[in-house]
């Protein structure tokens, strides 16, 4: 073993009374957050600085991938009241930027794509002037879903591949890495804004691998990428093959640059929503 497979990263803990006025309103609103769902070693921070990435379409995930804390099954039917929550929470919270992401939600006929769009018309009526990009899912490649996202207009788009094509079957077994790659492409056609993905590094990938990956998005029309290090949320997920040091990722982060990307974040807690309001540009022209 060589010495960055026993790098491991340290959080700094900000101020808990500052994490607590942000998880007072996320609970007053009844609403649900990938940063606790997923066990992000980002939530502490992000809250402290009044930021969240809203996770809609309930808790429970159609999928099972092997990295991914969020639990599997079958989820409620979407709750109409759920756009207005969190459009009075980004409110209250007085945001100026907004990820909203979902679980995967196979068993829906839109596979929630209409519940996307809810929450953007809901923000845009209450909180006017709010940056807004979605993360979504692939809704399995279904054209009329994808443009009912593209038609809802938010600021960015996002969808991540998260590993290499070697490793995808095993670590994403009901997803399917080109059809990330075509639900990207599509969105860089036909919306205009940037499109945005995510890898993770330390599921046993080589660096020529992410490399040749970053390629793939590139030519799928991607301009932003975000690149941080795989964490095992429990016992039970796939495990960490190696734990990368900074440099390994300010590598990654040049050779991303090098192939053209716009925007890169790549470091050890690189998250797809970390600081996202600070990747790129959120104007929602295309470069």
């Amino acid at each position: 073993m060589t010495n960055d497979q026993f790098y491991k990263p340290r959080v700094k803990a900000p101020d808990p009374a500052l994490i607590e006025r942000t998880d007072t309103v996320l609970h007053r609103h009844r609403l649900t957050t990938v940063c606790e769902e997923s066990a992000c070693p980002n939530r502490a921070e992000c809250y402290a600085r009044g930021t969240a990435t809203f996770m809609i379409l309930g808790d429970t995930c159609t999928r099972a991938c092997r990295f991914c804390n969020v639990k599997t099954g079958r989820g409620a039917p979407p709750d109409p009241e759920e756009p207005g929550r969190i459009a009075a929470a980004v409110r209250d919270l007085g945001l100026r930027y907004v990820v909203v992401t979902s679980v995967d939600r196979d068993d829906l006929g839109d596979y929630g794509s209409g519940h996307f769009a809810a929450v953007v018309e809901a923000i845009r009526r209450e909180a006017p002037g709010v940056k807004i990009e979605l993360l979504t899912p692939d809704f399995r490649g279904e054209r009329e879903a994808l443009d009912t996202v593209i038609a809802a207009a938010p600021d960015k788009l996002a969808h991540n591949e998260e590993t290499v094509r070697r490793l995808s079957p095993t670590v994403r077994p009901q997803s399917d890495y080109d059809r990330s790659l075509a639900v990207l492409r599509y969105y860089a056609e036909r919306f205009d804004g940037p499109v945005k993905s995510s890898l993770m590094a330390g599921l046993g990938e080589s660096e020529e691998e992410l490399v040749r990956t970053m390629g793939d998005l590139y030519a799928a029309g991607v301009r932003e990428l975000t690149l941080g290090q795989y964490l095992q949320p429990t016992p039970r997920h796939a495990p960490v093959v190696r734990y990368h040091p900074p440099e390994f990722f300010d590598r990654m982060k040049t050779a991303a640059l090098e192939l053209g990307f716009e925007a890169v974040a790549s470091g050890v807690l690189v998250r797809s929503s970390y600081y996202a309001e600070r990747l790129g540009t959120p104007s929602g022209v295309k470069k």
